[in-house]
């Protein structure tokens, strides 16, 4: 049965980790528009703002993917559907308990949520690193 190699590129999962970390800085925070951070919170119509937001996430791992690893160029699509899903599972567990940013609990649930974000990528930087080692 395939699967991960005993040694990859150090390197490759470094740089991996690191492209990673970056894209989800800026698709996170520095694209992220008020009209997605908002609409993507609410209890009604947040289909759209969520799917645009968690579309820039897919389509920057797309883009990083189709440049160092064309083959798994769509492990975008991936990103986008593991993103979309812990989005929408922190709100709404943030809705059902009526959190807000001046409560520890809102804080908690943040640190969960971009924890998430973080396994996510440092698995999509070891896939990176295996596709480059092989």
């Amino acid at each position: 049965m395939p699967g991960m190699p005993e040694m990859i590129s150090t390197p490759w999962i470094v740089w991996g980790i690191a492209l990673f970390l970056l894209k989800q800085l800026i698709a996170d925070f520095l694209l992220q528009t008020r009209w997605m951070a908002i609409g993507k919170q609410r209890r009604h119509r947040w289909l759209f703002p969520l799917s645009v937001h968690a579309g820039l996430h897919g389509a920057l791992t797309g883009l990083i993917f189709s440049i160092l690893a064309p083959a798994l160029a769509w492990i975008g699509l991936v990103d986008f559907i593991v993103h979309f899903a812990i989005d929408r599972a922190k709100a709404a567990i943030q809705t059902r308990l009526g959190l807000d940013v001046s409560q520890t609990g809102f804080w908690w649930l943040f640190g969960m949520d971009q924890t998430l974000h973080h396994l996510t990528h440092l698995g999509l930087a070891a896939l990176l690193a295996v596709s480059r080692t092989l």
